[in-house]
């Protein structure tokens, strides 16, 4: 077996393995469609979704829809919940309404971005490789049910989602970190979109005060997430409370953030300018720059 069968094979195991237990941890207190808990139907749909567009990506070689399917994942699953749930809950439905607006902005945006790019560069090697290939797409599913579990887990819970204290300011850093996202993102289009700045680094705006804040958006929309849903959890469902920390170790240790500035390093590490601008400013945190 050659090292891409054996890291592939590994990676798939253990993304399922992480979504099996949670997959159990957050039914003991879902409710049940046809039998079955809403909560674990959720999950095989996540997977099921990822399976089934890899098919179409695998023989046509592209990587084209891959952001846009997980986007989507998010928004059918969500709505599947509450309406598998039958819940009319209110927190319960501004929780899902956070997750689809978030989609609903980040698909079409990654999706245009990489049809104007005409590739995602993460995927030249990968996408050559079936098991290698299989694995990005069986992780994405990881990567949708995982980061929503939370979130699920409260909308297919019996017990209401309370609308004190820590649901308010669970959405109060939703708001703020899902502003950084579209703030950072748009100000770095507009950056690329300028024929001048082709072969520079941004280093202006939101991206003044951190080297990633469209990433440390992400982490704290989710952190959000996971104190709107905590009150309405029980048990073992407290387990999917792990979506948070898994973003942040997504974004800053497997993709996003390691990716980037080993990619950046390596275009302007000689750079003074460049160096300079690593001194001063954050990786990852909003912080204002160093002097």
């Amino acid at each position: 077996m050659n090292s891409d069968w054996t890291t592939g094979i590994s990676g798939i195991v253990g993304g399922l393995t992480v979504a099996i237990f949670l997959a159990w941890a957050g039914s003991t207190y879902s409710v049940s469609f046809a039998g079955w808990p809403v909560f674990l139907l959720c999950g095989v749909f996540a997977y099921l979704v990822q399976w089934i567009v890899f098919v179409h990506a695998w023989v046509n070689q592209t990587e084209l829809y891959y952001d846009l399917t997980g986007s989507i994942t998010y928004i059918v699953m969500v709505l599947a919940a509450v309406a598998l749930a039958g819940t009319s809950d209110p927190g319960a439905l501004i929780l899902a309404a956070l997750i689809v607006v978030w989609a609903l902005r980040l698909g079409p945006f990654l999706f245009k971005r990489t049809r104007a790019a005409g590739e995602d560069r993460r995927f030249r090697s990968l996408k050559t490789s079936f098991p290698m290939y299989l694995m990005t797409w069986t992780l994405q599913g990881t990567w949708v049910f995982v980061t929503a579990s939370c979130a699920l887990a409260a909308i297919v819970s019996p017990v209401a989602v309370p609308l004190g204290g820590l649901f308010w300011a669970g959405l109060g850093l939703w708001v703020f970190g899902f502003a950084v996202e579209v703030v950072a993102d748009r100000q770095k289009t507009a950056f690329r979109a300028d024929p001048a700045n082709q072969s520079r680094f941004i280093n202006t705006g939101l991206w003044a005060w951190s080297r990633h804040p469209n990433y440390f958006g992400e982490i704290v929309l989710w952190c959000g997430v996971a104190l709107m849903a905590a009150p309405a959890l029980s048990g073992w469902q407290y387990a999917t409370l792990i979506s948070p920390i898994f973003v942040v170790v997504l974004l800053t240790f497997i993709s996003g953030v390691r990716l980037l500035e080993r990619r950046a390093d390596k275009a302007w590490g000689e750079d003074p300018e460049y160096q300079a601008y690593k001194r001063s400013t954050p990786a990852l945190v909003l912080m204002p720059p160093r002097g």
